[in-house]
Parts: C-alpha cells; structure tokens; sequence
C-alpha cells in the first residue's frame, strides 16, 4: 500500500481546489492511500476527490478533536501537536505533493526533505510549492523537488519514483 501525503492552501483558490479534487480521484483509481492534515482548502478537496473514487483517505489533525476533520476524511488522528503535528504527515508518506502553500506547507516540504521522500511541487498556483519546484533545499541529498503542472505528469512522475524505488531496493 502505498500513501501518498498532499499538503497544501488551507484557503484554495477554485482552481486550487478543482486541480485538488481530480488528483485524489486520479491517486485513489490507482489504489493510493491519501493522508493530509485533514482540514479546509486542499486537504479537502484531494479527500473529497478520493472518496469520490472510492479511495481511503487519512487525516492527521494539529488538534486534539476529531470534529476538525473535514467530511470526506475516513480516519481522522488527532494529535493535539499543533504545528508539531507538521512532521507526522511526510513521516507517513511514501511521496509528497505540495500544491501552493503558506509557512505551514513550507514547513512540511523540509520536513519531506529530511525525511527524505520523493517530493513533488504543483506548479501553477503560487505559495511554496511554486518557488521550490525544481530546486534542492540542501546538498544532503542527491535529487531535487520534482516540478509539475498537470495532474497527468503528477501521475508520471509518481510511477517514475516508484519504478526507481523498487530498482534500488
């Protein structure tokens, strides 16, 4: 099973949310788990696509209540960290995709880095996931932030790291 976390705009713009809600689809059609931190904006519309498709989506909360989570969220984890609680999502994660993003994202694309998963920015929508596409945030690894526009070459993308993932186990 392979979870894909989404981190992203808590407030999206409508195109923001609609690019959002395909990917979950498209992510839960090929049998990927979604988690994200569960809330408004992005977070909702990837759950909300996934569950479209019938996908199972996981949210990790920053509070210690369950109601926080939006709707389409099928296991909500509350943990009462608050911004802490930034580091547990790319933790779970096998791949990281950021769409846009304030302070909060940006602290999750370096928790990502350090954690060292696969990490793919959304080109097109401003916030962070915009200014790092493509870049390296240190030297401690040898890759880069993958920059996408579509959710097709997110797709590909995502098959490419795998592929190579399972070359070098």
């Amino acid at each position: 099973m392979i979870v894909i976390g989404i981190i992203g705009d808590s407030e999206a713009s409508e195109e923001e949310y609609k690019f959002a809600y395909i990917l979950g689809a498209e992510l839960a059609k090929r049998g990927f788990v979604i988690i994200s931190g569960g809330r408004t904006g992005v977070m909702e519309a990837v759950s909300k696509g996934a569950k479209s498709a019938g996908g199972l989506t996981l949210a990790i909360l920053p509070s210690a209540d369950k109601s926080e989570a939006n709707p389409y969220v099928d296991i909500a984890i509350p943990t009462g960290l608050g911004w802490a609680r930034n580091s547990l999502v790319p933790l779970a994660s096998d791949i990281v995709i950021a769409i846009g993003g304030k302070a909060g994202t940006l602290s999750e694309i370096a928790y990502a880095w350090m954690y060292g998963k696969p990490i793919i920015a959304i080109v097109g929508f401003g916030g962070w996931s915009e200014k790092l596409a493509g870049k390296k945030i240190d030297d401690r690894r040898p890759d880069f932030i993958y920059p996408a526009r579509t959710v097709e070459e997110v797709l590909e993308l995502i098959e490419k790291i795998l592929s190579n993932l399972k070359k070098s186990k």
